[in-house]
């Protein structure tokens, strides 16, 4: 254990090979519960995410590092409409705050799913990229996954990255 002051803060978290498969159930039942959509793993096998709409949310504390969701534009806008109604599609800033919010919601949930991150890990704001043509870098050492899971036949990346 580490102290700060008179507060204990847990040691670092490291990668559990578990998390792919709470990540992929805190996917499903954020999705289920605030679109109404039911996500499956998506059937094949996809070598790198892709899509010009992307959401990250940091992670600080008992881990650090940051999740992220992408998607292409026609599914952040089918997703604000399904959340907020049929004007959210009309508005590329509500769609980028659906897409927020949802990525928000999992890693939440996610961290509430592992005990040891449940109270020692802190989420960031959450942060909107607009565009496909770039690449997240993080400074080494890190590890992590990502999910592809299936709404309608198309891909939504679930990408969990963390520094080790």
């Amino acid at each position: 254990m580490i102290t700060t002051g008179n507060n204990l803060v847990s040691p670092p978290a490291l990668l559990d090979s578990h998390w792919r498969g709470i990540l992929e159930c805190a996917a499903m039942e954020v999705f289920s519960m605030m679109v109404g959509v039911d996500l499956t793993p998506f059937p094949e096998e996809l070598k790198e995410p892709h899509g010009d709409r992307t959401a990250m949310v940091g992670l600080a504390g008992a881990l650090c590092g940051m999740l992220t969701i992408r998607c292409s534009s026609q599914m952040a806008e089918k997703l604000a409409t399904k959340m907020l109604g049929e004007d959210a599609a009309a508005n590329p800033s509500v769609t980028g705050d659906a897409m927020g919010e949802l990525c928000n919601m999992v890693a939440g949930n996610f961290k509430s799913k592992i005990t040891a991150l449940a109270d020692q890990c802190l989420l960031s704001v959450p942060t909107v990229i607009w565009g496909d043509d770039y690449v997240i870098q993080t400074i080494p050492p890190h590890e992590g996954f990502q999910v592809a899971l299936s709404l309608d036949g198309e891909p939504l990346w679930f990408s969990l990255i963390i520094h080790s």
